[in-house]
């Protein structure tokens, strides 16, 4: 006879506590964002992501900041109306655009970049630097572990 396995309660799985932290992180996030950015938390990904890996198409945006690919054309076209992101035709591709930071991006940029610095500080500051760095690890392994690799 087969035993029985039993499984976890649902909020001591690792699946359900990434996802609170996740949560409970982007929920504080949002409002520091929008105090000290004045962007609503999309927006401030799409920022980081294009003032880190640009030049990007928005389906490349899209994946850089963890976002769907309609929240990224969104976001971008916010950051286009504000003067944060520029547009051009793609030399590859004559249907596809590339993004970069204008001037004005760049600094609110610099600014942003300085905010995930202070949120990762607060977040993970209850860890040692020993902790912080296998958790890094760990997470990389299980983010190629997903992803197929």
């Amino acid at each position: 006879m087969a035993l029985e396995r039993r499984a976890a309660p649902l909020d001591r799985t690792l699946t359900y506590r990434l996802h609170l932290v996740d949560k409970l992180t982007d929920r504080a996030s949002a409002g520091v964002y929008a105090q000290e950015l004045g962007l609503p938390v999309g927006q401030a990904r799409c920022l980081a992501a294009i003032g880190c890996f640009a030049p990007l198409s928005v389906v490349e945006l899209a994946s850089r900041s963890n976002l769907d690919k309609a929240q990224a054309s969104r976001a971008t076209q916010a950051l286009v109306e504000r003067d944060l992101v520029a547009k051009r035709a793609s030399g590859s591709d004559a249907r596809a655009v590339v993004l970069s930071l204008t001037p004005r991006g760049r600094r609110l940029w610099a600014r942003a970049m300085d905010l995930i610095a202070r949120r990762n500080a607060d977040i993970f500051g209850c860890l040692s630097a020993r902790e912080r760095k296998g958790l890094g690890r760990m997470l990389d392994r299980v983010i190629a572990h997903c992803r197929g690799g």
